[in-house]
């Protein structure tokens, strides 16, 4: 699922280094972020938000069952944002008779800020920085920055529908639609999302809400935790991957069949072996159309 999610990525940024030759992505994307206009996140130039999250379900012979809350703060059209999550997951797995559950909890805080990502670990009390891959990627798909614009172009490229609005308290949002994903949008700030996959069903709604009012700095405060720099975009542990293989199995994928890439994403991944035939197609339909925008 990690290859996966990494090779998608890459998708992306291909197909905003179209035509730049061999030139390297991390240069690419620090060029993007070098642009003097600011990116619009949003169509709101400041908010806050508090949410109240859900997922339940079960997969693989387990149930999980948990709940958490988010708050979430943003200002210059969401170029500066920070957003904290608190959660708690309870896995009950039951194996030759034997029943067992484990519970788990999670704390995470993100901070963006002009094209700086910061990542918050509370258990080594330390702070990740580097640029973040997405706005610098938007950057490059369109000159005026224009995210939201550039966001639309593509959930609809991979399928996804506006499917009609809804007031979620007291806001207008639209409804779209992603291989069964529903997010209610409001001005391009989620405002509640709901969703089956893999078996899991996960609910994200907001509680409270308030736009285009002054918040303080300290809304934006990280904790006093040491700050350790990575070099590029692909400093984090999550992409320690061979670039050079990611790219040459895009280059695959182009002319790849169904049936061979099932075959070759399920190999030795058991969360993709417990995807279904129609996720698997869903997601496989979502890749091809990502690679045929950067043709």
């Amino acid at each position: 699922m990690k290859k996966l999610s990494i090779l998608l990525l890459l998708c992306f940024v291909a197909m905003g280094c179209k035509g730049n030759g061999e030139n390297k992505i991390d240069s690419a994307l620090a060029s993007a972020n070098t642009q003097d206009k600011q990116l619009k996140r949003y169509g709101i130039e400041s908010g806050s938000i508090a949410y109240k999250s859900s997922i339940s379900g079960k997969v693989m012979g387990s149930t999980i069952s948990g709940s958490g809350t988010e708050s979430l703060y943003f200002k210059d059209w969401g170029a500066v944002e920070l957003l904290e999550e608190e959660s708690t997951q309870t896995t009950t797995s039951t194996i030759f008779g034997k029943t067992s559950t484990e519970t788990s909890s999670t704390h995470t805080m993100n901070k963006l800020e002009n094209g700086d990502g910061y990542a918050v670990d509370f258990k080594r009390k330390e702070i990740r920085k580097n640029k973040d891959m997405a706005m610098g990627m938007t950057k490059m798909f369109q000159k005026d920055a224009d995210a939201g614009k550039v966001g639309k172009e593509l959930f609809e490229s991979m399928g996804g529908k506006l499917i009609g609005s809804e007031v979620v308290l007291g806001y207008e949002c639209e409804i779209w639609d992603l291989m069964g994903i529903k997010q209610w949008l409001y001005k391009g700030v989620l405002m509640k999302s709901e969703g089956t996959l893999m078996g899991i069903t996960t609910v994200k709604e907001a509680t409270h809400a308030k736009f285009n009012q002054s918040l303080p700095d300290s809304s934006f405060d990280l904790p006093d935790f040491p700050v350790i720099e990575t070099e590029g975009f692909m400093g984090d542990e999550s992409f320690d991957v061979d670039m050079d293989e990611m790219k040459a199995d895009m280059d695959r994928m182009k002319s790849m069949s169904y049936e061979d890439w099932k075959k070759m994403a399920t190999a030795d991944d058991p969360e993709m072996q417990a995807m279904g035939e129609e996720e698997l197609r869903q997601t496989y339909d979502m890749m091809q159309k990502v690679i045929r925008m950067g043709q």
